[in-house]
């Protein structure tokens, strides 16, 4: 487990402010990063939240996993990437 977050599904209106404020309930947050089109700016509807240790990680994925956030209810994950194993071609 890693201490950087994958938030799925929140609001478009959602602001990184207003993510930091929410999740700095389960510790200290290093960064938080709102993923957005890169045409217009919008919000794509997920965010990166790095948080300053693995145990305040692994309190907001308890906390806020499944949380109603504005109507949406919220996905919390550890963001470490998936190693997907490929099969070769002979």
């Amino acid at each position: 487990m890693s201490s950087k977050l994958y938030v799925g599904n929140i609001s478009y209106d959602m602001s990184e402010d207003d993510l930091l404020k929410i999740f700095s309930e389960a510790g200290e947050v290093s960064s938080v990063k709102i993923i957005r089109k890169m045409n217009s700016g919008f919000s794509r509807g997920f965010a990166f939240i790095e948080m300053r240790s693995e145990a305040s990680a692994m309190l907001a994925i308890q906390k806020f996993d499944g949380k109603d956030l504005d109507g949406r209810v919220i996905r919390v994950s550890d963001a470490t990437p998936k190693i997907i194993k490929q099969s070769t071609v002979s």
